[in-house]
């Protein structure tokens, strides 16, 4: 029961915190990118959970990056494509495909990346007393258990 209530406080503040941000930067938002936004940053909070910890900041950075672009294409998919809500269109963006995602936001993914990894590590550390990992810029050959 902890760990879902954990991994829902985890949800809801990414999802408050990717809509605020759309609000601060596009001056709109879709509810839909609560859950969005939810769902990545549980995503890339738990990579230090999932990974060893020895795993570097920059490599977690880089796989955020492709699964924080993985989950907008197949939501663009369902919400731009299927549902036709129109909630982000990047067509005029440069190597984007189908308008759902583009080279220039992943880059941007790669480095808001980091700071939901630190976020997330705070939050664990405050909230549920969890070790608060050290970070490394390259890979240490640790024992592999995060």
């Amino acid at each position: 029961m902890r760990a879902i209530l954990k991994t829902l406080l985890l949800f809801a503040v990414g999802g408050a915190v990717y809509t605020v941000m759309e609000l601060a930067f596009r001056g709109r938002t879709h509810w839909t990118m609560f859950l969005v936004g939810g769902i990545c940053f549980v995503l890339v909070g738990g990579l230090n959970n999932w990974f060893s910890w020895e795993m570097s900041v920059l490599c977690q950075m880089a796989v955020s990056a492709v699964a924080i672009t993985g989950i907008e294409f197949f939501a663009g998919l369902i919400l731009n494509v299927w549902l036709g809500l129109g909630v982000w269109d990047y067509s005029n963006m440069p190597l984007n495909i189908m308008g759902q995602i583009c080279l220039p936001f992943t880059l941007l993914w790669f480095l808001l990346s980091f700071v939901a990894i630190v976020l997330d590590d705070y939050l664990r550390w405050r909230w549920f007393g969890e070790k608060f990992p050290e970070y490394h810029l390259t890979g240490r050959g640790g024992s592999g258990n995060g």
